[in-house]
């Protein structure tokens, strides 16, 4: 892991919270893979830009706001774990929900290849053949 693909990473998130899923999609695979918690509604694993857009309209259509917050980034071997929190604002209310997340992902020269979403820290901390 690199510095640079941190920083790739952050653009990521950036992107994401602004809702540009062209930038947010730009430096990753064409096959690039999403999997999500088994608690997701629409849980599964996603391959391919289209269909990680697709899991996110659908995802997020009850949502006027949408912002991701990474925290700390911890590179292990050749992935990334990223602690992040996610600020969602629903349509028909004014409130806000947080929810905290990690993300683990798997870069290959510079290009996010895949990315695995864990509810909790130490889950993803496990899938990574780790403990806290």
């Amino acid at each position: 892991m690199s510095q640079a693909d941190i920083e790739t990473l952050r653009a990521v998130y950036e992107a994401v919270s602004r809702g540009d899923w062209d930038a947010a999609l730009r430096d990753a695979r064409p096959d690039f893979e999403l999997r999500t918690p088994d608690q997701n509604p629409i849980a599964g694993t996603y391959r391919g830009r289209d269909a990680i857009r697709g899991f996110f309209a659908e995802l997020w259509a009850a949502f006027e706001e949408v912002a991701v917050q990474p925290g700390q980034f911890l590179e292990l071997d050749d992935r990334i774990l990223v602690s992040l929190v996610m600020e969602l604002r629903p349509s028909d209310s004014g409130a806000k929900v947080q929810m905290q997340i990690t993300h683990l992902w798997t870069m290959r020269d510079g290009q996010p290849v895949r990315c695995e979403v864990f509810r909790r820290r130490e889950e993803a901390l496990e899938a990574a053949g780790l403990n806290e």
